[in-house]
């Protein structure tokens, strides 16, 4: 009797649970194990193309490894126990210092795509951003979340068609437009070059076996509505509702002499804060402040643009000790834990974004995987803070963090 007795008292079985994704999520403490969830459950070519990255994909690994070159110097002693992690971005309150950042094709990895993504943001109290190039409209957004909205702009040739897109989000309630200023040609994605990647992907046998062995989501594909370029089926010729080459896409449509005098005529159609997507020197952020850009998104596109494009989070105190206070500066790339926001802060940003870990959450769990991914952010950004002794965002200085010796 003493041996069941011990037994009982030191053995705790999990509880049995018959929910798949609930299941799923059990196995995922991190965002890597929801990558590789991901990874299992998407065709090879979807999750290339969330995934991959420019060329040899340098920047797209640096982008995560350079918060490893930052070391915490904790603080102690300091009574953490009521930690505020609310902030304001661009003049509006948010739960904590984060943005979704704008994805194309969202559909790809679950049929509700950006839907549930904008409902689990507007659950988070964070910021939320629509891509030019989104798979759900405008307006279906904002019938289904009433929390922040940003709506990101790619420079097409069609400067009617941007001012009519840029008219809508407004009339919808989107706050804040990003505009994506590294573009001016695709970078050469290697991963989507080898698998002959389209959008939606075509249908041949490659993709027939590929679904077969990836059931769940080639279900899902299918009982849904084509994937489109929602913002603009019917005002277009291409709005994705025949099979497109990115590269061929962009080559086509988006307008490689955009310039500075650009930003002025955004801000003729648009009385809103404006984000510049893509700074990634010193030189270029004083020129976005001293025409009065709201905020600088540092960032290299993920890593999917230019190979060897500076890795964003090194970019963050340069820029700020050069425009002061004269811009909201958003650390945009290869975010993965509370800890790399906490590391972003002290060195300046007034928040991050990040894409790729709540597509992983998406495709992995759907809607309930977005609430993972932001429940792991919140939680890790907590814990920084009391590790580091640091009660409230505003508390997050450079004193925080050194480099790695």
């Amino acid at each position: 009797m003493g041996m069941i007795e011990t037994f009982r008292s030191v053995v705790q079985f999990q509880s049995l649970t018959f929910d798949p994704v609930e299941r799923r999520l059990r196995q995922a403490a991190s965002i890597e194990d929801l990558r590789l969830i991901a990874k299992r459950r998407l065709p090879h070519g979807v999750f290339d193309y969330i995934d991959g990255g420019a060329e040899d994909e340098r920047s797209l690994a640096a982008n995560c490894s350079a918060f490893a070159g930052y070391e915490f110097r904790p603080r102690v002693l300091r009574d953490v126990s009521n930690l505020d992690t609310t902030t304001t971005i661009l003049g509006r309150q948010a739960a904590m210092p984060l943005i979704m950042a704008p994805t194309g094709f969202t559909r790809i990895a679950h049929s509700q795509g950006e839907l549930a993504v904008a409902r689990a943001a507007a659950r988070a109290g964070i910021p939320w951003s629509l891509s030019t190039m989104g798979t759900r409209s405008i307006e279906e957004v904002a019938a289904v979340s009433d929390g922040e909205k940003w709506f990101q702009v790619y420079a097409w040739k069609d400067r009617g068609l941007i001012k009519e897109l840029v008219a809508r989000a407004k009339r919808a309630g989107y706050t804040a437009i990003w505009l994506t200023v590294d573009t001016a040609m695709l970078g050469r994605r290697e991963r989507d070059v080898r698998r002959g990647m389209t959008m939606p992907p075509k249908i041949g046998l490659s993709t027939i076996v590929d679904g077969a062995i990836h059931p769940a989501w080639t279900l899902d594909f299918l009982r849904n509505g084509p994937i489109t370029f929602a913002n603009v089926v019917g005002l277009h010729d291409e709005d994705g509702s025949s099979a497109v080459t990115l590269s061929e896409h962009m080559a086509q449509q988006f307008d490689q002499a955009l310039s500075w005098d650009d930003i002025d005529w955004l801000r003729s159609i648009w009385d809103g804060p404006i984000v510049l997507k893509g700074i990634q020197t010193v030189a270029d952020a004083e020129i976005a402040v001293g025409m009065g850009v709201e905020g600088l998104g540092l960032s290299n596109h993920g890593g999917r643009q230019l190979d060897d494009a500076p890795a964003p989070v090194d970019l963050v105190e340069p820029v700020r000790d050069a425009v002061g206070d004269g811009a909201t500066i958003i650390c945009d790339g290869g975010i993965r834990r509370g800890s790399d926001i906490v590391k972003a802060l002290a060195l300046g940003a007034d928040a991050v974004s990040m894409g790729r870990p709540y597509f992983y959450g998406l495709a992995a769990a759907g809607e309930r995987g977005v609430d993972h991914v932001l429940d792991f952010m919140r939680d890790g950004l907590e814990r920084t803070m009391a590790l580091t002794g640091c009660r409230a965002i505003a508390e997050i200085n450079r004193d925080l963090v050194q480099r790695r010796r």
